[in-house]
Order: structure tokens, then C-alpha cells, then sequence
């Protein structure tokens, strides 16, 4: 495991030269001396990685994943994040572009983006969620990474920050922009998750599950489709207007009212069969999402 704490550390290891600006970098992907290596190495920045990628004929893998960055790949990766590459030698006609932007959590210190950067979801998504860009879409974040570049490149001043705070806000704000396309135009691979989504937990509660482990939490359905929880939640939303909780929470009112419309178990006994070690905690929730309490929906359905 190799951890760099400063810009100027990992320049070194990656043989590239020293950055302009120690908090601040930005890299183009075509001048990265290359490294192969069968096996993966493991490493954890202590600062922000902004990457939009386009490498036609270099099979690299991140962690477990192939990647095929044939179409321009953007990634975004949060400080401490623990991740591992290895890549083959390329094909003769291998080709690589694209820029890597390092930024480190002290150049943002007493600005405003210092308080409000973590708030963007895709921070927390894995790398094998990254976003696809369009043509026109890797264009607008191109243009902005340069824009970026050439403060850098330029004499520091009294403007350089904030004009530069700007610009990364700008990379961010289409970052989500993009991301919130991405959801929409994937419609039938999105609809595949849902579609295994439902499939899951309707596994989950007419197993003993339920009873042995309780409800299942977020992490845990994420976990069993291979995405990062809030990259399941963000496309759930926009798919279907839910979260993942609330999917959980409509597949247990669905058991609840099943039970409480077929057997004559006590809402204490339901309550138990679905995990909950409280009776009123379950109450409350049904009340919530039913307008009703549980005995005063049994009595309505008979």
C-alpha cells in the first residue's frame, strides 16, 4: 500500500515533473510515462482526483474491473479512498488523452467550496460507476480542465484562487449535471437494476432472512448488486422518484399488509416476523407510509 499526502510525492512516483503549484495539478493523460504491471498497485491519495480519460487499446483494471475507456470516462475520487490499477502493455496503436486534476483539500481552505465540496453524491460512488461522456459533454469538461491549466501556468495573483475555486465548482456542477443524464439515457440498463432490485428483496422478505438479520439495509442491497449505495439511490430516484430505503420500506408495507389482511397474527407477532424489535417502531412506519395504524387497516380490509 502506497499513501501520498502531497501532490509533489506522487508526481514523483508517477515520473512526472514537479507540479506548478504544490496543492494544485493538472496532468495530461498523453505525457504519463507509462508503467506496466501485472499485478495491481495499491494506493490512497490524500487528495481530490478529477479524470476525464479517453484510452483506446490499454486494458487496464482498477481493483477486480477491466475498464474500457474507448469513450471519454470521467471519475471523481474523494481523499482516503483506497484503490489499485494495473495495467498491460498496449496495443501498437494505443492511444491515450485526456487531463487528471489533483487538488488538495488545504487549497480550498476558508472558501466556501471547502464546506460544500462533499455534498456532491459521486464522491462516494466506485470507479466502476464513473460517467460516460458524450463527445460534446467531454468537449465542455476539456475546455474547463485547460481553463484550469492555464492559471495554473500563470503568475500567481490576488484573482488566481477564486477564479480557479470557480472553474473546479464548474467541473463539479457538470459532473452532476452529466451524471443526471447518464441516469435518464441508460434507461434499460437502469430498469435491469431495478428489475434485480426487486428480485432481491422480495428474496430477502420471504426468507428467513427477515427474521434472522432484520431488515436489510442499504448498504447491504448495494453490496449484492455491485453498486455503491449512493449511486443506487441516485438512480433509483430518477428512475422511479424512490430511494433505496424507500423501495425497503414499500416491499415491508407489502409483507405487512399481506400478513395483516391473511393471518390473524397480532400486529405484535408481524412486527416480529418482519424484523422489528419494537412494536411501536413498526407501528409508526406503517402509519407513516399507510395514513393507517395496523389494526385500523386489518379492520378496514375485513
Amino acid at each position: 500500500m502506497r499513501r501520498f499526502s502531497t501532490i509533489s510525492e506522487f508526481h514523483a512516483f508517477a515520473q512526472l515533473p514537479p507540479p506548478q503549484h504544490p496543492l494544485l495539478s493538472v496532468v495530461d493523460v498523453g505525457t504519463v510515462p507509462h508503467q506496466y504491471g501485472a499485478e495491481p498497485t495499491s494506493m490512497v491519495l490524500d487528495f481530490y482526483t478529477i479524470a476525464v480519460k479517453r484510452m483506446r487499446n490499454f486494458n487496464m483494471k482498477y481493483g477486480q474491473h477491466s475498464f474500457d475507456f474507448n469513450e471519454g470516462i470521467l471519475s471523481f475520487m474523494a481523499p482516503n479512498q483506497v484503490f489499485s490499477m494495473a495495467v498491460a502493455a498496449p496495443a501498437e496503436d494505443a492511444e491515450k488523452s485526456g487531463w487528471v486534476v489533483y487538488l488538495h483539500p488545504d487549497f480550498l481552505w476558508n472558501t466556501p467550496l471547502a464546506k460544500t465540496i462533499q455534498q456532491y453524491d459521486f464522491w462516494d460512488y466506485s470507479l466502476k460507476e464513473a460517467l460516460f461522456l458524450s463527445a460534446k459533454e467531454e468537449a465542455t469538461i476539456t475546455n474547463i480542465v485547460l481553463a484550469i491549466e492555464q492559471e495554473c501556468s500563470t503568475n500567481i495573483d490576488r484573482f488566481s484562487k477564486q477564479i480557479i475555486i470557480s472553474q473546479v465548482e464548474g467541473l463539479l456542477n457538470y459532473g452532476n449535471r452529466f451524471y443526471d443524464r447518464q441516469f435518464i439515457t441508460r434507461e434499460k440498463a437502469n430498469h435491469e437494476v431495478l428489475e434485480r432490485l426487486e428480485t432481491l428483496l422480495q428474496a430477502y422478505f420471504n426468507s428467513a432472512a427477515l427474521l434472522e438479520r432484520g431488515l436489510p439495509t442499504v448498504h447491504y442491497v448495494a453490496d449484492c448488486l455491485h453498486l455503491s449505495p449512493k449511486y443506487l439511490s441516485n438512480l433509483l430516484r430518477v428512475v422511479t422518484g424512490q430511494n433505496t430505503q424507500q423501495h425497503i420500506h414499500a416491499q415491508l408495507i407489502a409483507k405487512a399488509k399481506e400478513k395483516l389482511s391473511t393471518t390473524t397474527l397480532t400486529v405484535s407477532e408481524i412486527a416480529y416476523e418482519l424484523g422489528f424489535e419494537h412494536v411501536p417502531s413498526f407501528s409508526k412506519l406503517f402509519k407513516a407510509k399507510t395514513n393507517l395504524s395496523p389494526l385500523e387497516f386489518r379492520t378496514s380490509f375485513n
